[in-house]
């Protein structure tokens, strides 16, 4: 009997003891009215500027360095580096109990040999995105390539559906050890990974995807079209930017978050996908003035799952889903029969919209396939919309273009109570809207 993977970062439950750190005691983020006083603190081994006055500081010392900020002027604010919290995340079901699909008679505008399996190209009237009748509609063609960043497990970089759409940092020379464009990252190539530093403290660029989440999501936003391969993603003119910040445990940390967001958006990309998050924030704001920073400097817009825990997040507050910022895009789960996913957090106030997100057929490492389901799967769909609709109206700015993918949806009784948008993106509706 086949099995297929169903993953989403809140489709599992904690793994966190009781007495244990959910912080990591090496780092403390920290705001300052002048850099002087950071330079002047005696616990820290060293530090780094993140972005405007936000600094990260290293130490061998945690308690005592928390005393000695406390008591120090020109600190606005410090915070912990805490941890996400610790999930399972892949969940194994039997091939029976998925919803198989139909061929379209759409599909032909692809020769990718399985796309048919990706039931979310379908168009409103079988409750997908309509990818194909938008495909086969004389709108504008795409004139801009958009950069996606995929914050999450990492990338298979090699995969025979993604190799051809993988970013390239072209001021790199591949696997020389050496930092050829100076921008404090040794052969990042593809991306960095946050997770496995050198000896200084700096992301590497090992982006290997050791679990499949990331590889996934990297799929479904941009898989290589009509290469006669696999599958095809949403957007046709995309380079996939691959950043490793979430560990196999989902357990990711705030300044690895808040640096791949940073490395993100210097380095050209216009949409950062975050099929990740947790249940808590501890008061921090480093996170969400880090999204705030990119879009004004950058014009990146951030890209968010609502998470999986079927609540109210307007009520029981999810991060980054939670964070208010204009420059954040929050995605609910659908299902191919229009309605919310079981697993789907949804929010009034907090939730934007809804995308596709269960039982999506996408990428897994090693040049295979497999379908999954959550939240992190809804995500990079939107992620993908968004990047096709900005290549063919590159003019647009980041919040006009995320006034178009609310505007357009398609609104929805099932889902209208749930969200902001009351309903699901379209990419047909939101280029018939621009044409």
């Amino acid at each position: 009997m086949l099995k297929i993977l169903i993953l989403g970062w809140g489709l599992s439950f904690s793994l966190f003891a009781k007495n244990s750190t959910n912080f990591n005691p090496d780092r403390i983020l920290v705001k300052v009215r002048d850099v002087k006083v950071v330079k002047s603190l005696k616990n820290k081994i060293r530090y780094k500027n993140l972005f405007e006055n936000w600094y990260v500081l290293h130490t061998q010392n945690h308690d005592a360095l928390i005393k000695e900020l406390e008591i120090t002027e020109d600190i606005i604010t410090f915070e912990k580096d805490y941890k996400a919290e610790k999930k399972f995340l892949p969940h194994i079901v039997e091939m029976s109990t998925i919803n198989k699909q139909s061929s379209s008679k759409n599909e032909n505008y692809f020769n990718d040999p399985e796309v048919s399996k990706v039931w979310s190209f379908e168009d409103k009237t079988k409750n997908g995105s309509s990818i194909y009748k938008a495909y086969q509609s004389p709108f504008p063609p795409s004139s801009q390539e958009i950069i996606v960043a995929v914050v999450d497990t990492g990338v298979d970089f090699n995969h025979e559906d993604l190799r051809d759409v993988m970013w390239i940092n072209k001021n790199e020379i591949p696997d020389n050890n050496i930092d050829d464009d100076n921008n404090g990252y040794i052969d990042d190539i593809h991306g960095i990974n946050t997770l496995k530093r050198d000896r200084n403290g700096n992301a590497t660029g090992k982006i290997n995807d050791t679990h499949s989440h990331g590889t996934h999501v990297s799929g479904t936003i941009g898989a290589t079209q009509n290469n006669n391969i696999g599958i095809a993603g949403i957007a046709s003119n995309v380079k996939i930017m691959g950043i490793r910040t979430v560990p196999n445990s989902g357990d990711e940390l705030d300044v690895d978050v808040v640096e791949s967001f940073l490395y993100a958006a210097k380095n050209g990309a216009k949409i950062i996908n975050c099929s990740f998050g947790k249940k808590r924030n501890e008061g921090g704001q480093a996170v969400k003035e880090a999204i705030d920073f990119i879009g004004k400097e950058y014009g990146t817009l951030v890209i968010a799952a609502a998470g999986n825990d079927s609540k109210d997040i307007d009520l029981r507050l999810s991060y980054p889903a939670s964070f208010k910022s204009s420059n954040l895009m929050v995605i609910a789960s659908t299902t191919s029969r229009g309605g919310l996913s079981f697993f789907s957090n949804f929010g009034k106030k907090n939730v934007d919209l809804a995308a596709p997100g269960s039982s999506i057929y996408s990428l897994t490492p090693g040049n295979k396939y497999g379908w999954m389901s959550g939240t992190s799967m809804a995500s990079p769909t939107a992620a993908g919309i968004a990047a096709e609709v900005w290549s063919r109206f590159p003019s647009l700015s980041l919040l006009e273009l995320k006034e178009v993918l609310m505007k357009t949806v398609i609104k929805s009784r099932k889902i209208n109570r749930a969200m902001v948008s009351q309903g699901r993106i379209d990419l047909y509706s939101a280029l018939k809207f621009l044409d």
